[in-house]
């Protein structure tokens, strides 16, 4: 790996390595994502051990977004502990191959644990910057990730990396959090909201206009509201100080989403 690791880059992965450590789920406050909550059809976890499924960090599921065919290649972008490698190796069968790539060494041991235990051999866990994926161009058909592209400094990049790695004809199928306007101040520099999924997330418009300008095409965005109680767990949960900023601006700003584009054939 040549890319240089920022401050936000080193926040997210000790956040993240003391997560997996405690075995804590989500990104935020565990009730904000848990996959037994509303992330995913309940018959799609019957596939997988328990404590696996309930290692979460996501805010979606893209694997049902994705529509997954057998003997596909799937990259999955953040890939954590592993919960939607795993799903998405079951739908692509022995005849199809999946990738995880995420950053944090403590998550790609774990996701390896993960795979093992249910005898998967068609998943592999690379460490690596979505910035600079170790993936080879023009080899992957689908392009999946769940809450992870927010975390980026350099959201751009990552686009720019995931256009060169989808082979002509690919989808890219992420659910990730972003915004209808600017989020309050002191949430946009407190870098322990970066890690918790909300202080990285930028503006709807601004996120399809990224996409767009590295060459992907029919591009849709499905907005997935949280309920107040959710916003507000996860700011209790990153310690912010939001007296002098009204709630509702938080409330009505910030969204989970449901992604879809595609590489031109």
């Amino acid at each position: 790996m040549t890319q240089s690791p920022t401050p936000i880059h080193e926040t997210v992965r000790e956040h993240y390595a003391e997560r997996i450590k405690s075995s804590a789920s989500c990104c935020g406050p565990s009730d904000c994502c848990s996959p037994n909550n509303i992330l995913y059809p309940e018959q799609l976890l019957t596939t997988v051990p328990s404590d696996v499924a309930s290692t979460s960090y996501g805010c979606g599921d893209p694997i049902t977004l994705a529509s997954l065919k057998p003997g596909q290649t799937v990259l999955d972008l953040g890939s954590g502990a592993g919960l939607d490698c795993i799903l998405a190796a079951q739908k692509v069968g022995e005849t199809g191959h999946v990738i995880g790539v995420d950053m944090t060494p403590e998550m790609i041991e774990r996701a390896t644990a993960n795979a093992k235990k249910v005898n998967l051999t068609n998943v592999e866990f690379r460490q690596g910057y979505l910035e600079e994926l170790p993936v080879e161009n023009n080899t992957v058909d689908v392009i999946i990730s769940n809450c992870v592209i927010n975390l980026s400094p350099d959201k751009e990049k990552v686009f720019t990396e995931a256009f060169r790695v989808l082979a002509p004809g690919g989808k890219l199928a992420v659910s990730d959090i972003v915004t209808a306007g600017l989020l309050p101040e002191p949430v946009r520099q407190s870098l322990s909201a970066w890690a918790g999924c909300v202080a990285g997330a930028v503006q709807a418009d601004e996120y399809i206009a990224m996409m767009k300008s590295v060459g992907f095409t029919d591009i849709s965005v499905t907005p997935v509201f949280f309920d107040k109680e959710t916003v507000d767990s996860a700011l209790a949960d990153m310690k912010l100080d939001m007296a002098d900023y009204p709630r509702e601006e938080v409330y009505k700003a910030i969204y989970s989403a449901k992604i879809t584009a595609y590489k031109p054939a």
